[in-house]
Formats: structure tokens, C-alpha cells, sequence
């Protein structure tokens, strides 16, 4: 009885220490998802060309030979239901089936924003003991692995590099969703982004950076619709 109460709890934390990295992995994967879709073609909706482009291939309506007199209303009502309302349909079942079956596992294991919130909660507890400015208490210093987390302000600077840094990815992975993304990259390397899309960055990086630095929590909470949306699905 003994030994399987000693061999029990590091079983477990060995179990915990899997889910976490795997967690982990994802939360990487997933990130580096968000940014390369627009690049790799996977998903994106170009201004420019005025529709979807999924996993290489031009998603319109069809609507074309409608426009040119080549088809009838009800044509255009049945592409407008096969390639558009239908797929929509389908998202929404299966993300309110993984919500039900699983909870709000997207926040914690898919979505680029937090973890974007859980490294500024790192650092920033770092620096002040504390995940966010708004704590009134700080967290415990040993952690459940027995460590001593010690605290120093020096923290505070790397923690405003990284909100600025992820605050910028954001905001032109954002703009490659709208529009060529190689033109962007170019644009920004060589110091030619046109007018809309120099204040589109601009005032993008400025919100992103006052969002993780002090409002990332509230985000989560009331201003994210997909995570209100995993919240009333799962109740």
C-alpha cells in the first residue's frame, strides 16, 4: 500500500507534465497556424479579388453566370446555399459538438490569443508576482514542481518587448488575411506600405499592445465571440 501511495503522485505529475507539453505543442502549431494561413493559401479573403481563398482554390458563390443572364434565380439560390449557407451550417455544428463534448477546449489548446495571454501572464508575474496589473494579491512564490519563483522588475521590459512584438505579428498577420500577403511582406521590408496600410498597422499594433498589457483578461472574457460562443454551447 505504501509503495503504490509513493508511486502514485509522480505518476500523476508525469501525466500532467505529457498533457502540458502536448498542450503546449499545439498552442505553438496552432499559432504558427494563424500566421502561415494566409501565406500558404489555406485560408484567407483577398480585397482584391473580392472572395474566399480556401487551401489554394478561389471559394465563391458562383454567382457569375448569373450576373451574365447564363442562369436563373434559382441557380443563384442553390449556390448560394451549397457555398455558402451549408458550409457555414457545418462549422457551427461541429464547433458547438466539440464545445459540448469537450468544454472551451479551443481557448486552451488552439486559440493564438491565449496564448498570447498565457506568455504575458509568465512574465508579467515575472516581474510583479502577479498575472495582470488589475491582481490585487500575488500569487504564491513555490510552485506545485516545489520551485521558488522569485520576482524582479527587470521583467517588466521584456514583458512590453513581447506585448509590442506579438501586437505587430497580429496585426500584419490581419492585414495578409485582407490582402496579398507577399505584397504586405515586401511593402514592410522595404518601406513602402501605402497609406491604408500603414494606419491599418498602426492602429492595429497600438490597440493589440494596450489589449495584452492590460486588458487581454477582460478580452477573453466579454469580448471574444468564439469563446461566448463555446461558453452558451457547452451550457
Amino acid at each position: 500500500m505504501t509503495a503504490r501511495n509513493d508511486i502514485r503522485p509522480g505518476a500523476i505529475n508525469m501525466q500532467r507534465t505529457n498533457i502540458q507539453r502536448w498542450r503546449s505543442l499545439t498552442q505553438v502549431g496552432f499559432f504558427a497556424l494563424f500566421i502561415l494561413a494566409p501565406p500558404l493559401d489555406i485560408f484567407r479573403y483577398d480585397l482584391t479579388l473580392g472572395h474566399f481563398i480556401l487551401f489554394g482554390h478561389d471559394w465563391t458563390l458562383q454567382l457569375d453566370a448569373v450576373q451574365h443572364g447564363q442562369a436563373d434565380a434559382l441557380d443563384a439560390a442553390i449556390n448560394v446555399l451549397m457555398f455558402g449557407l451549408v458550409p457555414i451550417l457545418l462549422v457551427a455544428v461541429g464547433f458547438i459538438f466539440v464545445a459540448w463534448r469537450w468544454g472551451r477546449i479551443y481557448c486552451g489548446w488552439f486559440c493564438p490569443h491565449f496564448s498570447v495571454v498565457e506568455t504575458i501572464n509568465s512574465l508579467m508575474r515575472r516581474a510583479i508576482g502577479r498575472p495582470s496589473i488589475w491582481d490585487r494579491e500575488a500569487l504564491p512564490a513555490k510552485q506545485p514542481d516545489g520551485r521558488i519563483l522569485k520576482t524582479s522588475r527587470i521583467y517588466l521590459l521584456p514583458t512590453v518587448v513581447a506585448a509590442v512584438a506579438f501586437a505587430f505579428a497580429w496585426s500584419v498577420s490581419l492585414l495578409t488575411y485582407l490582402l496579398p500577403p507577399f505584397e504586405i511582406y515586401s511593402n514592410i521590408l522595404h518601406g513602402e506600405l501605402t497609406r491604408n496600410q500603414g494606419l491599418f498597422l498602426t492602429a492595429a499594433t497600438t490597440a493589440f499592445v494596450i489589449e495584452f498589457l492590460l486588458a487581454r483578461h477582460l478580452f477573453c472574457r466579454f469580448g471574444c465571440a468564439v469563446g461566448l460562443f463555446q461558453s452558451l454551447a457547452w451550457m
